[in-house]
């Protein structure tokens, strides 16, 4: 699971996840979508695939790669033991900022509407 943090952090692979989840495609569709030469997106696939995030198959001259579910889904189980911390740090902030709306509602409650300054042009000499 290490490894697929580590592999999706490089911003370009991460790119490379997001276009296959479109379905495979070959190396220099890959390329040309995320505007790289066909060696850097070699060098990032193998990267991918050693981390088990993608397949490679080949097709005539080309290889199409596409994603494996099964990383992924170790990556979201792992993800998923902290979804309860994260819901109930996020029910927390949403009770802060509801007691400070309901405080800048009481206030603005209490107090007179603002008067309008009234501007006076500065006659010049």
């Amino acid at each position: 699971m290490f490894e697929t943090l580590l592999a999706l952090a490089e911003p370009n692979r991460f790119r490379i996840v997001e276009l296959l989840r479109t379905g495979p495609q070959p190396v220099g569709m890959i390329g040309e979508a995320l505007g790289m030469r066909q060696p850097q997106v070699s060098k990032h696939l193998q990267v991918l695939k050693a981390a088990g995030i993608v397949d490679v198959r080949a097709e005539a001259q080309q290889r199409h790669y596409e994603l494996r579910g099964e990383s992924l889904r170790a990556l979201h189980g792992w993800l998923d033991q902290y979804r309860d911390l994260w819901e109930a740090r996020f029910d927390a902030l949403d009770e802060v900022v509801e007691r400070i709306k309901q405080r800048e509602r009481t206030r603005r409650a209490g107090r007179p509407a603002p008067k309008k300054e009234k501007r006076h042009a500065r006659k010049e000499k």
